[in-house]
């Protein structure tokens, strides 16, 4: 009975081991050490734990220099197991790899990102205006910049130099990292200038001339160069050029108005108004006028010349003078209520005071 009793434990711990030795044997072929086909990393050097799984202890040694921040390279396979054993790492799986690639990670500051940080730091310094205002011109080109991946802070301006004089700026900004105390440093230097939007000709135009939608553009242009009497396109689109002015040109308040509606030597219609009359002859103007200018006009009847105020296109118009209203004390009628006012004649009456001079022998020939 104890002899099968024995036998049996001994059957039993022979099942036991080798089920621990079969278990053994499965996480050994697990853990075997297998090539990587894409790597990625985000430090200066490529370590063993980078290029292979399972790696153990030998994971942190370094084998290789890391491609440039922010680009691929590719190793083969027969270089990478060559390291490997330089350092006593053996039995690798390769697959039915012949390379690998490595890619180093980056953080991508854009070019237009930068010139827009420098701009803002820049804003209002000694004199400028606003960022979106100021065009740059920087010293170097400005690229794409790639920096590590653990420089995550924003560009911070750290020092900030601009001359009024020369239009020269020096900007250094700070970007701080997630492993290193001391923070990445980015320096910009080059000129900067305020611009500001305003109209400029498309071709050359003559004096008095009226600028169409074709005739201007819109450019921005140095605001030192232009000045502060600038004018935007829907400003100047149909107005009426004030002199001679040259393809290119930016446009001022200036050197443009309103269209003449009146040109001198132009034969106009003259309207007088006043209650109760209105009354048009023909004139000729003797000067040029926009719509509310007074000028002076020829009646060609009478041959006199009468001031009037532009009042449309080949108009001018001449107001009477405004009737008095009588006071109270007046508002009694001298005439009975049975009587009547009888009606004035125009006509027999030619020098009403209502009707300037100049314009009776026009009004009696109306009668």
């Amino acid at each position: 009975m104890i002899v099968r009793s024995l036998l049996l434990a001994t059957a039993l711990l022979a099942l036991t081991c080798s089920a621990a030795l079969a278990q053994s044997r499965e996480d050994f072929i697990i853990a075997a050490p297998t090539l990587r086909a894409n790597v990625t990393v985000s430090a200066d050097v490529v370590r063993i734990g980078d290029v292979i799984d399972n790696a153990g202890p030998a994971a942190q040694i370094a084998i290789y220099r890391a491609p440039d921040l922010g680009t691929t390279g590719s190793l083969t396979v027969t270089q990478v197991i060559t390291a490997l054993r330089s350092h006593q790492v053996i039995g690798v799986v390769t697959g039915d790899l012949r390379e690998i690639s490595v890619t180093r990670l980056a953080r991508t500051l854009g070019a237009k990102d930068i010139e827009q940080q420098v701009a803002r730091a820049l804003e209002h310094k000694q004199g400028l205006g606003d960022a979106a205002n100021l065009s740059l011109t920087f010293d170097r080109d400005v690229q794409d910049l790639k920096l590590e991946v653990s420089s995550t802070g924003a560009m911070q301006p750290a020092t900030v130099r601009f001359d009024p004089r020369n239009g020269r700026f020096d900007v250094i900004f700070e970007i701080a990292s997630e492993t290193i105390s001391t923070p990445t440093k980015l320096r910009f230097t080059g000129s900067a200038v305020e611009t500001v939007e305003t109209a400029v000709l498309t071709r050359g135009v003559e004096r008095n001339e009226v600028l169409k939608a074709s005739d201007v553009a819109v450019e921005r242009r140095p605001k030192a160069e232009v000045g502060s009497d600038v004018a935007g396109r829907d400003r100047a689109v149909g107005m009426q050029a004030r002199k001679q002015l040259r393809a290119g040109q930016p446009l001022k308040t200036a050197d443009i108005g309103k269209p003449d509606l009146v040109q001198r030597d132009q034969s106009v219609t003259l309207i007088y108004e006043s209650v109760g009359l209105y009354l048009t002859i023909r004139g000729k103007a003797l000067e040029n006028g926009t719509e509310g200018d007074v000028v002076s006009v020829m009646n060609l009847q009478s041959k006199r010349t009468i001031s009037g105020v532009v009042t449309g296109r080949g108009q001018v118009t001449i107001s009477g003078p405004t009737p008095r209203l009588p006071a109270p004390e007046e508002t009694t009628s001298s005439l009975g209520t049975s009587e009547t006012a009888k009606p004035v004649s125009l006509a027999a009456n030619t020098s009403s005071p209502s009707i300037p001079p100049s314009l009776q022998q026009a009004a009696a020939k109306t009668e």
